[in-house]
């Protein structure tokens, strides 16, 4: 069905669409044109399955051309690129592992102490003494909110913002 509206929309107005699109973006930064396409893939109903995309300067000007998308395969890549300060921080990078990158029968919008201790083993990180104060101690810093159940939390805008804007820390 995607490709019959594909082909009424004809070539002509899918590149009148990229021009709009491209002449919109074009004199933001690099930050604003992530959170601007960021919006519009949510407000669409798109998701990006195979990673987080990079904005590079294109050769010769000043603007930023997608590159091909990092791969992230498991939670363990994923904190090596985001490089997580703390225990909190790596509850997020969880949260939004499992809400957003794991495979999809391991997704799953609400995460617990449980996947504390499980995902930060597999990522190879430093457990903290009580998982879920770490969860908790996140909700009450208002990256996370309660979940469906006591004891299960899940990932707020600011936390989704701190994982794909914010982290890794500048140097």
């Amino acid at each position: 069905m995607a490709n019959d509206e594909a082909a009424k929309a004809g070539p002509d107005q899918e590149l009148s669409a990229i021009q709009a699109v491209m002449g919109a973006l074009k004199d933001l930064d690099k930050d604003a044109r992530q959170r601007v396409l960021d919006y519009v893939f949510g407000r669409l109903g798109i998701r990006v399955d195979r990673g987080l995309a990079v904005m590079t300067p294109s050769v010769g000007g000043g603007s930023a051309t997608p590159q091909a998308p990092v791969l992230v395969s498991d939670i363990r890549t994923l904190t090596e690129q985001k490089k997580p300060r703390s225990s909190q921080e790596m509850a997020i990078l969880v949260g939004y592992y499992l809400a957003e990158l794991a495979p999809v029968g391991e997704r799953k919008s609400e995460i617990t102490s449980a996947d504390i201790t499980k995902y930060f083993k597999q990522a190879g990180y430093k457990l903290p003494k009580r998982a879920i104060k770490t969860l908790f101690d996140a909700r009450a810093s208002g990256y996370l909110d309660g979940g469906s159940e006591q004891g299960s939390y899940k990932l707020n805008p600011v936390g989704y913002n701190l994982v794909t804007h914010v982290l890794p820390p500048k140097k």
